[in-house]
């Protein structure tokens, strides 16, 4: 294993993520503390408790999730992506590092950057509504396995991707509905049965129960569930990661 080409790749991906911090910290916290603001502090106040817990803090995983998903894909996929585009990538194919080192190093500062991101929303948070974390292990547990796994997700776009509007697809048009859909703003307990069943085909309810468990000790679906789909997407990912390099894939492609 080549430590030093692992790290290289990962800090200078931190070192653009410290170059652009308006873009890659800044903006995500602040259009996410306006959901606060107007759901959690405005809205939320003449709205009704969901299941004992206040609605501004009910939907603070949901929020936190629905970043937290969209920012690792991007930064995992645009990582990935920008040597590609700009033809720096051959510096990469010329170094002795191979396929494992090159994922470790994108996929950890993509996960890094998304953790970080996530507990400042989660701070910023605390100025807007009162919230606890009844289970703060498994918070940061399942933070950080979401954050892993999506970064992975968002590896395997910037590999297929060959131009800037493949890159845009997935979180826009379907990870962002998803999680929408998927229990952030409300219970899925408040749905007919029809739509209850159909909801837990959505892979997200799983990510929002299992994190707002952590939190609140209740959720829609059981945290054993909700972990273990989290851990069956992480191991898919990495399958696929294996099966695009095994079978000769080109990252000048």
């Amino acid at each position: 294993m080549n430590f030093h080409g692992v790290r290289a790749i990962y800090r200078f991906e931190m070192a653009r993520t410290f170059r652009t911090l308006m873009q890659s910290i800044a903006s995500p916290v602040l259009s996410t503390s306006l959901y606060f603001v107007v759901f959690g502090a405005a809205i939320g106040s003449r709205m009704g408790a969901i299941n004992g817990v206040s609605y501004g803090a009910f939907i603070i995983p949901g929020l936190i999730m629905l970043s937290l998903l969209n920012e690792s894909i991007s930064n995992a996929s645009f990582g990935i992506y920008m040597p590609k585009w700009a033809g720096t990538i051959y510096e990469l194919l010329s170094a002795p590092v191979n396929y494992v080192e090159v994922v470790l190093g994108y996929v950890g500062a993509a996960a890094t950057k998304s953790m970080i991101l996530g507990l400042l929303i989660l701070a910023t948070a605390r100025l807007f509504v009162a919230y606890e974390i009844q289970h703060p292990f498994w918070m940061l547990g399942f933070l950080l396995l979401t954050a892993v796994t999506f970064s992975l997700f968002g590896f395997i776009i910037g590999l297929w991707a060959d131009d800037f509007q493949k890159l845009q697809v997935v979180p826009l048009m379907v990870i962002t509905p998803l999680t929408f859909l998927g229990g952030s703003f409300y219970s899925i307990s408040m749905l007919p049965p029809f739509w209850q069943k159909l909801t837990l085909f959505n892979p997200v309810v799983y990510l929002v129960n299992g994190f707002r468990w952590s939190f609140y000790g209740q959720a829609d679906v059981n945290v054993v569930v909700s972990a273990s789909m989290t851990v069956g997407f992480m191991l898919l990912c990495l399958g696929v990661v294996w099966w695009i390099f095994r079978t000769g894939w080109k990252l000048k492609n």
